[in-house]
């Protein structure tokens, strides 16, 4: 165990704000200022990675705040080089606090002679020294058991589940949960259940890779307002063509609550023509101009819930806590107001 309770936290280039945003939060339940640790993270002209810690981190518990999203490559290699450099200065636990975990999406083989992209990042992470891992909302569980150190899986659900009944107040009896395809099935009826909400599939069909051809609606959902929920949005072809789908069914109203917003182009274009009213998602990737212009794009803070999972982890405390609503809700108390 840590000889401290107090976490150290150090942030790459990916996420800088909510790295921040995270710091503040720890400062606030800890009543004294918790900041990042002065590192310079860059690259040389020839696009090499250089990590330099200024500051004292021997027997120290580290947390390195990192997703690996756009450019996942060179975020992976921050992460990995930032993890090698705190180990050689004699840190006594490495934990990375991955929100978005990249190459998630590669975790079978899906035909022959492809590769299982996913285990080889959590192998390369172990052998980087990194000793437990904190992401949140794995694109497959499974990947959970690709490590052979720990792994905490947060849950966007609860998060979404204060968002949705703060903002759908009025018209939370006429809600109806939609799962964009039979594998998110699990995931739409946990956050269904939440709400006491109905909950609906779309079924859809490909015609190859990345197409397509066609979309059924399993679910009454005449007159209904209708939230699709999913883990990623990258281009958000198939989230439109879903919404599109639920709309001609008699759907009064779509939205969509999305974990992670990848949202490579065209993404925004795309979900600015759509009948979507609202996109929701988590700011566990950085916003760029396109997607802090595009007017129908909300995010949520994971700000609260990954300082209190930091904290819990630091302290060997419970992080499975929060999961419930209870636990949650009194984080996000500033965000959602009683009144």
């Amino acid at each position: 165990m840590p000889s401290s309770t107090i976490p150290k936290l150090i942030s790459g280039n990916a996420n800088r704000t909510l790295a921040e945003g995270i710091a503040k939060r720890i400062s606030f339940h800890r009543g004294e200022a918790v900041e990042l640790i002065d590192a310079r993270v860059e690259r040389f002209n020839d696009g090499e990675i250089f990590v330099e810690v200024y500051q004292n981190v021997r027997s120290e518990d580290m947390f390195i705040l990192q997703s690996t999203s756009n450019p996942a490559n060179d975020n992976l290699m921050e992460l990995l080089i930032m993890a090698d450099a705190l180990r050689r200065s004699s840190a006594n636990r490495i934990t990375a606090v991955i929100p978005y975990f990249g190459y998630a999406r590669q975790d079978r083989r899906t035909k022959a002679r492809t590769p299982i992209s996913a285990k080889l990042v959590a192998n390369l992470l172990t052998e980087a020294g990194i000793e437990r891992i904190l992401t949140m909302d794995l694109h497959a569980a499974q990947i959970q058991g690709f490590f052979d150190i720990p792994v905490d899986n947060l849950y966007a659900s609860p998060v979404f589940a204060l968002d949705i009944k703060h903002h759908f107040k009025k018209s939370m009896k006429d809600l109806m949960i939609v799962s964009p395809d039979v594998g998110g099935v699990a995931r739409a009826r946990e956050l269904a259940q939440r709400l006491g909400a109905d909950l609906a599939i779309v079924d859809k069909r490909r015609s190859g890779a990345g197409k397509v051809a066609a979309m059924t609606l399993i679910g009454d959902v005449k007159d209904r307002t209708c939230i699709v929920v999913d883990d990623i949005v990258d281009t958000a072809g198939t989230l439109c063509k879903a919404a599109e789908t639920i709309m001609e069914h008699g759907a009064k109203e779509v939205h969509a609550y999305i974990s992670h917003g990848v949202l490579s182009d065209p993404a925004c274009e795309r979900i600015t023509k759509s009948v979507m009213k609202s996109l929701v998602i988590t700011d566990s990737i950085e916003a760029n101009a396109k997607v802090q212009a595009c007017a129908k794009i909300r995010m949520v803070p994971t700000a609260p819930l990954f300082a209190q999972a930091t904290l819990n982890i630091a302290s060997g405390m419970s992080v499975s806590s929060l999961f419930d609503d209870a636990t949650l809700g009194p984080l996000y108390e500033g965000h959602y107001p009683t009144s």
